[in-house]
């Protein structure tokens, strides 16, 4: 495999850090995108795009985690968890995940997102509609038998102690 040759003299800690600031130019990329579509069209337009995006980046991002961590095609419970852990947003995010016999709970405990707009001044961004698409289509990527559920997420908070919380059930058959 070919790689930049930049990162060989790096330390670890080195590489840790610009993981860290890849993470967060990812979520800078995604966030500028999607600001001017809500200034120019509003966030009804730029929600549609954010949800038709995250359909197909989101089983992206899994079909490479899975490769990456050599998991089987039917990867479980287990698979979900090693996944979601490395995700670009687990990088940046502050999340916990809880693991309770075929069901799986994935807390966004703190969201940069959100953390951002509310220090811009600009109303929380409504992700429930793009979370279900995201959350639901990176589990099935990792394992078809997957049901993903909202448990809270804005604009339909029922857990003050997170950002978003889901659930994720793994129908036996």
């Amino acid at each position: 495999m070919s790689h930049n040759k930049a990162l060989d003299p790096l330390s670890r800690e080195q590489l840790l850090e610009l993981l860290e600031i890849y993470s967060k130019n990812w979520l800078a990329a995604d966030g500028i995108w999607f600001q001017s579509v809500e200034r120019r069209l509003g966030m009804d337009e730029a929600m549609y795009h954010d949800v038709e995006i995250w359909k197909q980046f989101t089983v992206v991002e899994a079909q490479k985690l899975k490769k990456f961590l050599h998991l089987p095609e039917q990867a479980g419970i287990d698979g979900l968890a090693k996944a979601l852990s490395l995700r670009f947003y687990a990088n940046i995010n502050d999340d916990e995940i809880i693991i309770d016999g075929n069901t799986l709970i994935y807390r966004m405990v703190d969201c940069r997102v959100q953390t951002a707009r509310k220090r811009k001044g600009m109303e929380f961004h409504p992700c429930k509609a793009v979370g279900i698409v995201e959350y639901g289509e990176f589990a099935r990527a990792i394992d078809s038998r997957f049901t993903c559920e909202c448990l809270s997420c804005y604009p339909d908070i029922t857990d003050e102690t997170c950002c978003c919380s889901w659930k994720f059930t793994l129908q036996e058959e």
